[in-house]
């Protein structure tokens, strides 16, 4: 009996203790109603590094995980063929030019032609008037100035042709070395190579992709909230993320776009109840300059929570306080 009057007063302290630490939790759990809070994974901007012309990939200098910086070469394509094809465009280049050459000077001739032709016609107008020549050596002078003055303007057409003929051959020339630029694929931005998706060797059609990099200073998560929070939420409202795989760290965001129309809508949308199950996409998006300064801890698809503030007076709790892992 006494130890049956022991017992069962340990048993009553243990339950109100296991009562009170759960309704500690869910103090803890409770937010605010003007903050809102969704389930996300973290993700950054996908930039896919593709070919813009098809070729045979002679290598590819980056490996998975590796961080590169915008401008650097990436891998490179064959160019064998377009080094023969711009050789060929120079050589047009400089037959067209002589050819320019050519009709700059059979002007000079023809025009020297036109200028004696017309001095010769002058002479015999002069002479017929007075008597001293027939009408038809002065037909015949006549005409031979206009053969003349028609060999000029098929000079002057023929330059113009031949200049056309450069600004062609080195147009397709500018053209061959454009390719052989975009032959070497180059990092649009900052980023860490998350797929090497090409091999040296391997031909790639036009737009053939070869690595894909993550802008780890583009990086967000994307939450979905019910119409009564997602209407007080607007493009710039404070938020903050706090990952499941390091819940002591409270990293700030904003909200970077809110979505226009609901994500899950029922099919009829009558009563108060059917409209308030309709969701909205939010992207909730940290500051580029914070991840530079942390960029080695970046890392995609980790699950957690994103919260919003619904209100600018907010208050935020003290355990959505700002807290960020020091920077190494």
């Amino acid at each position: 009996m006494r130890a049956r009057n022991i017992i069962i007063p340990l048993i009553a302290v243990a339950g109100l203790a296991g009562g009170g630490w759960y309704w500690w939790q869910g103090q803890q759990d409770r937010l605010p109603d003007d903050i809102a809070v969704g389930n996300g994974r973290i993700e950054a901007e996908e930039v896919h590094v593709a070919t813009k012309y098809p070729g045979r990939i002679v290598e590819v200098l980056a490996e998975e995980g590796d961080m590169v910086t915008a401008g650097q070469v990436l891998a490179r394509m064959d160019v064998a063929e377009l080094e023969a094809s711009l050789a060929r465009a120079d050589a047009d280049i400089a037959q067209a030019k002589e050819e320019v050459a050519e009709a700059k000077a059979d002007i000079v001739q023809r025009q020297s032609e036109l200028t004696f032709a017309e001095q010769e016609l002058g002479r015999a107008l002069f002479l017929i008037r007075k008597g001293h020549i027939s009408v038809e050596l002065a037909d015949r002078r006549q005409s031979e100035r206009d053969i003349a003055k028609a060999a000029v303007a098929a000079a002057r057409a023929h330059l113009a042709s031949s200049e056309r003929a450069v600004d062609a051959a080195e147009a397709e020339a500018r053209r061959i070395r454009t390719q052989i630029a975009e032959a070497e694929l180059r990092a649009p931005r900052d980023g860490r190579v998350q797929y090497r998706l090409a091999e040296p060797g391997e031909v790639l059609d036009g737009g053939g992709r070869v690595l894909t990099l993550l802008d780890l200073t583009d990086v967000y998560m994307t939450i979905f909230l019910p119409t009564a929070q997602v209407g007080r939420v607007s493009v710039g409202s404070e938020a903050r993320i706090v990952l499941d795989a390091a819940p002591e760290y409270v990293v700030p965001a904003t909200v970077s776009f809110v979505a226009a129309e609901a994500q899950f809508t029922p099919r009829e949308v009558e009563t108060r109840t059917e409209r308030e199950k309709l969701m909205f996409r939010v992207k909730v998006k940290i500051d580029p300059g914070l991840l530079r300064r942390h960029t080695e801890r970046v890392k995609t698809g980790l699950p957690g929570e994103a919260f919003v503030r619904l209100s600018a007076d907010a208050v935020w709790p003290d355990r959505l306080a700002i807290n960020l892992p020091p920077a190494p």
